[in-house]
């Protein structure tokens, strides 16, 4: 079982360190371009997509290329504290927080569903199988993490004292009676 707990684990850290990389140059590159990415044609697809179906002008088609970028940054940013606390967690021996990578993925899912949109919108199959293959690995990597915390879950864990709350002698708070 520590076998699959261990693959289980690098193939978490791999695809965070896939978005972590890959997320994390293309919105550098677009939040360092001067027109915000939009000279880059494949990676600025879903931008004029939905200048197209909204019929959004220049100055709003930056915007929303500068918000795409900004989330992008800002995922990538969360799986590289994911990875920095698995790191962590494997030096000390501790635990790694599931709540960081949790955070990144719902970062991905949100940003892949809203950039499938006019893919699937204008029937642009192309740019709609990059979004899908992005949702299928915060997907696979969802289903990692719980697998991940089943074993977790399995180990045994020391029984707490045997403690109550109440002590049996408390009296009730009650100010209207």
């Amino acid at each position: 079982m520590r076998k699959a707990s261990g693959a289980v684990a690098a193939m978490i850290v791999a695809i965070a360190l896939y978005f972590t990389l890959s997320w994390g140059i293309e919105s550098l590159h677009v939040l360092t371009s001067r027109a915000y990415g939009l000279d880059d044609v494949w990676h600025s697809q879903s931008v004029y997509g939905f200048g197209r179906i909204f019929g959004l002008d220049p100055e709003q088609l930056v915007k929303v290329a500068a918000f795409f970028g900004v989330m992008k940054l800002a995922a990538a940013v969360v799986f590289a504290v994911h990875l920095g606390d698995r790191l962590r967690a494997l030096l000390t021996g501790g635990e790694p927080n599931a709540e960081i990578l949790e955070s990144g993925l719902i970062l991905v899912v949100l940003l892949s569903v809203v950039a499938i949109v006019p893919a699937l919108w204008l029937n642009d199959f192309v740019l709609a199988q990059q979004q899908t293959i992005e949702l299928l690995l915060a997907g696979l990597t969802a289903a990692l993490a719980v697998i991940e915390r089943g074993y977790d879950a399995a180990a045994p864990r020391p029984a707490p004292e045997a403690e109550t709350a109440i002590p049996a002698d408390a009296r009730w708070f009650s100010p209207w009676r």
